[in-house]
């Protein structure tokens, strides 16, 4: 089951879309011999740009899925998937 409003959904393909940009401009910087230091810099819009498209991600689960699955009961099975989701980025 997905719960994603037509704005969110747009919303995460439209960051992807900057994040890809970002990667391709890093792929290009190295095959170019580019400075270290700016592709380090693109390369942290790319880690940035994909945290923040997994935030809007989670919000949007978290107020679908997650209050779906809790009404119908299934409140631990649910927590729990979440939380495997933060130890997960914890390692």
């Amino acid at each position: 089951m997905s719960y994603r409003p037509k704005d969110a959904h747009e919303r995460i393909l439209h960051r992807l879309k900057i994040a890809r940009g970002h990667l391709d401009k890093v792929i290009t910087m190295i095959e170019n011999d580019s400075y270290c230091i700016d592709v380090l810099h693109q390369m942290n819009a790319v880690e940035s740009g994909l945290k923040e498209t997994g935030n809007v991600l989670l919000e949007n689960h978290l107020k679908g899925c997650v209050a779906d699955a809790i009404s119908k009961g299934k409140t631990e099975e649910t927590i729990s998937e979440v939380m495997e989701i933060f130890r997960r980025n914890k390692s």
